[in-house]
């Protein structure tokens, strides 16, 4: 006879507790294979494609789409293949088992290792029911919480958020919601017509201009101003921000130091390697001069052990770089970058910062840096004091390359300069450390041929 399995949502590594419902890949009814992806989340660090462990028939889905769910709660459960149940089976357990009995030997991070549930404590959505299928059902689980009603989707005119609104952030949906605007009405720019958030705000600022035309002035805010103040919850990948720059804050007495270079000789050298091979990024410079620099000074590749109040030098050097998404600040990471070439860093960088942009990036992309390069330039600003990325012990922040007047051979000239600025973890060096580091890379900005030294 068949069983009934149940999915639940593994560990995604990292420590994570929770992750939202995306966008569910299968439908009940549907059969699905072994370690097919069934279902894509969002965590507080990436999107996520997770594959189920059983092959079989969906008979339940648990959750709907934009809902929150901890670790160890149900996804799905799939109904197996026609089978006698072995005493004392557990229906919930994948580890161990084989593809021949529909059931992965692909053991997920976190999954059947008895973790403790998550801290928080969230009402499950209901099942979806399911048609009879021609397998003999297996014990009824206890009926999960009753689900909490959606809200609707806009206030003049509710929208069904199943209907054919192509929405999949609550926090969007919240947006419209308090602005009163109808998600019908707006042309999403996403994948597959995805109503984004920018979309929605540009909506809303039409709106608001359409309604400021022949308005009449107003003497100031009314009593109602606060009451429609947005507020945005500090979850998935802002609240991971908000949370490791405040705990970078609280725990690192960082200090910032900086220098202008004259970057007039670096971009001369780029223009010459892209005129006689593949393009090479001003960035991809800069991290290789990064990684030239860590190595003279390697008290700033290193992190603090607090409990054991030890200084802990890292070995290798995994290169961080800011990148801006639609989803907000993420900081993959080049792993190894002290074993490429300037090339090899680029290409690297390229690939992690398109991942990036298509929420492609795993948890294994976006953790495990040990020094962390910011390239602030890209905004149109001179300078910048960064915070350090925790549990990192410094940041070397770059502003915009831009013409100035500059004294070059005793006369004035007009040079492409450029502000430096390192912030560092002050435990684990002084000024003269920091300082010196910060000398190097400004020397190998000046002077690209520096570098010929330590290749």
């Amino acid at each position: 006879m068949a069983r009934v399995l149940e999915f639940k949502l593994p560990d995604l590594g990292e420590g994570l507790t929770e992750a939202e419902i995306v966008r569910w890949l299968v439908e009940v009814g549907d059969v699905v294979t072994v370690d097919q992806p069934v279902v894509e989340v969002e965590t507080a660090k990436a999107m996520v494609e997770v594959p189920c462990p059983y092959g079989g028939v969906v008979t339940a889905r648990f959750g709907a789409e934009g809902a929150e769910l901890p670790v160890g709660a149900p996804l799905l459960t799939v109904a197996v293949g026609s089978m006698e149940p072995a005493p004392g089976d557990e229906a919930s357990e994948p580890a161990g088992a084989d593809a021949e009995s529909g059931v992965s030997g692909n053991v997920l991070v976190g999954y059947g290792t008895g973790a403790p549930a998550a801290r928080r404590r969230r009402i499950r959505p209901a099942p979806v029911p399911v048609a009879p299928a021609p397998v003999a059902p297996a014990p009824a689980p206890a009926p999960p919480p009753a689900p909490v009603a959606p809200a609707p989707a806009t206030i003049t005119a509710p929208v069904d958020p199943q209907g054919p609104v192509a929405v999949i952030s609550p926090l969007v949906r919240k947006l419209a919601r308090q602005h009163g605007l109808d998600l019908r009405l707006v042309a999403g720019t996403g994948r597959d017509g995805l109503i984004l958030r920018t979309d929605v705000e540009s909506a809303i600022r039409t709106a608001d201009e359409e309604r400021a035309v022949g308005a009449a002035p107003v003497a100031g805010p009314g009593p109602e101003a606060e009451a429609e103040a947005e507020r945005i919850a500090l979850r998935g990948v802002r609240g991971a921000v908000a949370e490791k720059l405040s705990r970078s804050r609280r725990e690192i007495p960082d200090a910032t130091c900086w220098v202008d270079a004259d970057a007039t000789e670096l971009m001369a050298a780029r223009a010459a390697m892209n005129a006689t091979g593949p393009k090479v990024s001003v960035l991809a410079l800069l991290a290789r001069i990064c990684t030239a620099a860590l190595a003279r000074f390697p008290e700033l590749n290193s992190t603090v052990d607090t409990e054991a109040r030890e200084i802990v030098r890292l070995p290798g050097i995994h290169l961080g770089f800011a990148a801006q998404t639609e989803r907000g600040l993420v900081v993959p990471v080049v792993r190894d970058a002290h074993t490429r070439n300037t090339e090899s860093i680029g290409a690297e960088i390229t690939r992690l910062t398109e991942a990036a942009r298509d929420g492609k990036l795993t948890p294994a992309q976006l953790t495990g840096g040990t020094f962390t390069l910011n390239n602030y330039g890209v905004f149109g600003v001179d300078g910048s004091t960064p915070i350090i990325n925790h549990p990192e012990a410094a940041m070397l922040g770059v502003g915009r390359i831009m013409a100035k007047p500059w004294v070059h051979g005793g006369e004035l000239a007009v040079r492409q300069v450029v502000q430096l600025s390192l912030t560092f973890d002050h435990r684990v060096c002084d000024g003269g450390t920091a300082g010196g580091f910060l000398r190097y890379v400004a020397d190998c900005v000046e002077q690209p041929a520096v570098l010929l030294r330590t290749l």
